[in-house]
């Protein structure tokens, strides 16, 4: 895998724009992502992970964390679409204080994500398991930068 570029480079190459801070939009992917994690929770407290369903898990988990990241890019004035829209949501990261480490482990969820979605890829048990944690500590993270 690649290292995940500079989000400046995203807006160079007019993926992301800048535009008003879009409040209303952000609001609603703010409180999608709290219901998808508050969910999330519900549901580890009902069922182990299990190899049947880690890719529901780590879907779940990404959808969460690039909800609040797309909220953030909204209240800063950013919008990202297009191909490579996802890369450029989680190169801002960085630009937010996340780790360079932190930066790629979501990078990887991306890129697992999008071979679960389009290649038909089962990721495992442990692998869920690191991105489950990953979230509960990221999310809180985000969700005080987006209040």
């Amino acid at each position: 895998m690649k290292p995940i570029r500079n989000f400046e480079e995203f807006i160079k190459e007019n993926i992301v724009k800048k535009q008003t801070p879009d409040k209303s939009r952000a609001g609603f992917l703010i409180s999608e992502s709290k219901m998808s994690y508050n969910l999330m929770l519900e549901l580890l407290e009902k069922m182990k992970v299990t190899e049947k369903n880690v890719n529901m898990f780590v879907k779940e988990c990404y959808d969460t964390l690039m909800g609040l990241i797309r909220a953030k890019m909204l209240l800063d004035g950013y919008n990202a679409s297009g191909f490579g829209a996802h890369e450029a949501e989680v190169a801002y990261m960085r630009n937010m204080g996340f780790s360079e480490q932190e930066t790629q482990f979501a990078d990887q969820m991306r890129f697992f994500r999008n071979g679960m979605l389009y290649y038909g890829t089962r990721l495992d048990k442990e692998y869920a398991e690191k991105v489950i944690e990953f979230t509960k500590k990221t999310y809180l993270k985000l969700k005080e930068m987006v209040k």
